[in-house]
């Protein structure tokens, strides 16, 4: 009897699991889907003038492979380059002159903000300069852009064209990272896959709905929204910065497009597990608000979506449990169903899909990691900035 009960419930769990992969599948904006790239543009007759932001901190490593990218733009109205060295020990800003003095292209301009004050995390009190000192030209569009950050030709241009024929006030687009190490092939895709899970990029671009997210390392904001927005002043505190200038704006009656990039790529390379949960890990708590109540209900929803499904499925093999096996298998193969478009979208092997369980446990860790952070005062933190509680005084490491 105890048996059967045992069993019982793992049908019954393994039931639910199928039940809720089906909503994923159908109700939840097909988030699994690649296809939301730029939306339909064309150009304008006269190009607005765009002032490009890159907050970097010790980005020497980079540089080379990204700012000459945006240096090259072949953008047909006025554009100038706003680089803001935010205390790098490496050199960031003079290397940065170099390469500009040898690729030439758009003017660069680097400035220095200084030590942030209390209430600001680091890489918006970078931005937070880098605009004002873009305010001086007047532009109509600010291209938010991170250092590590490498753009095709046109990309700029694309931009600018998406946002003025579908009035947008942000276009944003998530860079394709890096994936060529083993620990890469596993987790990036799958970061991403979990982000449009929550943030469905459909709903973002609809003007009914509340949902909000863009991509920090490429986005294209029209500067009246942003003043109207009090951008970054408003989010002056916010570790997940991308998200929150998305939803001010949003919330200030602006429209917002995200999607998936074809030519802007990120540079930046994780090569070992302990990079990867380091990117994770400094933000995961802060996407829950920092409340144990979410953190428990992520955790069991993880468990529940991601984890029973095989676990149903062993154990019904071991009982004989036919039941067990078909439920959690049926459930499993819904999941890496909707896990291979995104494979599809790196160029990754698709037997990767049936390994989501595995790296969506790692992504459970992690953000248990990042409250034992938080709590024991380490916080999230942005290159060496650390930030134990918001509003609270930098930590320089």
């Amino acid at each position: 009897m105890g048996q059967t009960a045992r069993v019982s419930a793992v049908v019954w769990t393994a039931a639910v699991s199928l039940a809720a992969w089906l909503w994923l599948l159908l109700f939840q904006g097909f988030f699994w889907r690649t296809d939301v790239r730029l939306p339909a543009r064309r150009e304008p007759e006269a190009w607005p003038s765009v002032c490009v932001v890159v907050p970097a901190r010790d980005e020497a490593a980079v540089l080379p492979a990204s700012l000459p990218s945006l240096l090259a733009q072949d953008y047909p109205g006025r554009a100038e380059v706003f680089l803001v060295d935010d205390g790098s020990t490496d050199g960031t800003g003079e290397l940065a002159r170099e390469l500009a003095g040898r690729a030439g292209g758009l003017p660069l301009t680097v400035g220095s903000p200084g030590e942030p004050p209390a209430g600001w995390t680091g890489k918006l009190w970078a931005v937070r300069h880098g605009i004002g000192l873009a305010r001086a030209r007047a532009p109509e569009y600010l291209l938010l852009t991170d250092a590590d950050i490498a753009h095709a030709p046109d990309s700029l241009r694309r931009l600018v064209a998406a946002a003025r024929t579908g009035g947008f006030d942000v276009v944003s687009q998530m860079a394709r990272l890096r994936v060529e190490s083993v620990w890469e092939r596993l987790v990036v895709p799958a970061f991403v896959y979990f982000f449009a899970q929550l943030y469905p990029f459909r709903r973002i671009g609809r003007r009914r709905t509340r949902t909000a997210a863009a991509a920090g390392g490429c986005v294209l904001l029209r500067a009246e929204a942003a003043e109207r927005a009090r951008i970054p002043d408003a989010i002056r505190q916010a570790v997940i910065d991308d998200v929150a200038l998305a939803r001010a704006v949003k919330s200030g009656g602006g429209r917002v497009w995200l999607g998936l990039a074809d030519r802007v790529d990120s540079v930046r390379p994780y090569p070992r597990l302990d990079d990867l949960w380091r990117m994770v890990s400094r933000s995961a708590y802060a996407q829950l608000r920092h409340s144990p109540v979410l953190l428990a209900v992520t955790v069991v929803g993880l468990a529940l979506v991601y984890l029973v499904p095989p676990v149903a499925v062993v154990a019904g093999l071991v009982a004989g449990d036919r039941g067990a096996v078909a439920l959690g298998a049926a459930a499993w193969l819904v999941m890496a169903g909707t896990y291979v478009p995104m494979l599809r979208y790196y160029r990754q092997p698709l037997w990767l899909a049936p390994l989501l369980p595995f790296t969506a446990f790692l992504y459970l860790l992690m953000t248990v990691d990042s409250a034992v952070r938080h709590y024991r005062g380490r916080g999230a933190a942005w290159k060496g900035r650390t930030y134990p509680r918001p509003g609270a005084l930098p930590d320089e490491g």
